[in-house]
């Protein structure tokens, strides 16, 4: 494989990968986020912790690529990959040993941070990719399915936290103006009084201009709003508005999708009810639709990466964003709701409907980062073999009696 023979011939970039996956990545809160963006922001602290910090998660997560099927690390776009991650690997590397007080030193991290980050823009799709050529060409089993499954939530999960760090970098020490013009509130990408109604308002006018592109229509919604901490005041959270929205966005493309297409030609759909509520532990937000809901059987299913009900769109011969059929909007928006240690569940009324509960931390404390750890545990859960299960299957048959024996 090309990025084994790569490391055999740079031993010490492999040494560095062995050296850096000992450490555990280290978690931050929101608070601590928006307490070093807004009160203390230097740039050199910046530098200090990234150049130690992005070595240990890119290292973390490059130990459990290895563990991956031979099959799957030896297609095009999982190798393709693992250059870009080793590449940001050694760039970051080439600053360890540089001075915190050397201006340009800083300057030309900063100007690396930014193309490390512009480098992984496609690394979820590539890695898709990979996962489709692999299982064309070899095809799956249990055991590799349940460990594919296990370390995209993981990797993906990775890339998130990694991409955060990037963001957080490059929005507040990357241009020469300080100041987002068109947030100015915001520390970085995240906004300290992020509101949430008007989130998912400008999420829901996006997936419905995409379900009238499709469906030449689109159902209403209908927002209710309890604060219970504040009332009467608008709901605001901590948060990061670009991940919030990439969570309702995908939930109403699904829900505007399940009810066109299960209300047929009718004149008039259902409105899609979304519900937000503020307590003193969590933002919750509910989103209900009447789009004939799924069955109980189906629901795991729904995270599963590549599991999807639509037909996969052709990227080829589409300009416009499709509306469902790749099957990574579910599983990588619930990763988005857990990253600060929310969640996101489905619950589905099959011949009605479907609720999506997305849960938020309320308190910046609380909202800690949820790292990929690669261990003992990681190690053992890709090298188990796979158990018979210890609960009966039922069969789909039904079972003749007459051949059934007494002891």
């Amino acid at each position: 494989m090309r990025l084994i023979s790569f490391l055999m011939k740079n031993s010490f970039l492999g040494k560095q990968v062995d050296f850096y996956s000992r450490f555990s990545p280290s978690p931050l809160s929101m608070k601590q986020f928006l307490d070093f963006g807004s009160e203390n922001a230097c740039e050199r602290t910046s530098f200090v912790f990234l150049r130690q910090e992005l070595p240990v998660r890119l290292a973390n997560i490059m130990k459990e690529i290895n563990l991956l099927p031979d099959n799957l690390l030896k297609t095009p776009s999982v190798q393709l990959v693992q250059s870009w991650y080793l590449q940001s690997l050694k760039e970051i590397l080439d600053f360890k040993d540089q001075s915190a007080e050397n201006e340009k030193v800083i300057y030309d991290f900063t100007d690396a941070v930014i193309k490390i980050r512009n480098r992984h823009n496609d690394v979820i799709p590539t890695m898709a990719q990979g996962v489709v050529e692999y299982k064309e060409c070899y095809g799956t089993d249990p055991v590799s399915s349940q460990n594919v499954q296990y370390f995209l939530d993981r990797f993906y999960m990775s890339r998130i936290s990694i991409r955060m760090l990037l963001n957080q970098h490059t929005l507040l020490f990357g241009g020469k103006v300080k100041v987002n013009p068109a947030h100015p509130k915001q520390i970085g990408s995240i906004d300290p009084s992020c509101n949430v109604v008007e989130v998912i308002k400008d999420a829901y006018e996006n997936a419905s201009r995409l379900c009238d592109l499709y469906y030449m229509s689109s159902p209403e919604l209908k927002i209710e709003e309890f604060n219970a901490k504040e009332r009467e005041k608008p709901t605001t959270v901590v948060y990061v508005p670009s991940h919030l929205y990439h969570m309702v966005f995908e939930l109403f493309k699904n829900a505007m999708r399940a009810t066109m297409e299960f209300n047929g030609d009718a004149l008039t759909h259902p409105a899609v009810k979304v519900s937000v509520a503020l307590g003193n532990e969590d933002l919750t937000v509910k989103i209900s639709d009447r789009g004939g809901g799924v069955p109980l059987r189906k629901i795991d299913r729904l995270f599963t990466y590549t599991y999807s009900t639509a037909p996969r769109p052709c990227m080829e011969t589409s300009r416009a964003t499709p509306l469902a059929g790749f099957g990574y909007g579910l599983p990588i928006s619930r990763l988005y709701a857990r990253y600060f240690q929310g969640d996101l569940q489905l619950y589905s009324l099959e011949g009605y409907g479907t609720d999506a509960v997305m849960y938020i931390k309320a308190l910046s404390t609380e909202s800690i980062e949820r790292l990929p750890v690669y261990n003992k545990s990681a190690w053992r859960h890709y090298k188990t073999s796979h158990e018979a299960d210890d609960w009966c299957v039922p069969s789909k048959e039904p079972k003749d009696m007459t051949t059934f024996r007494s002891f």
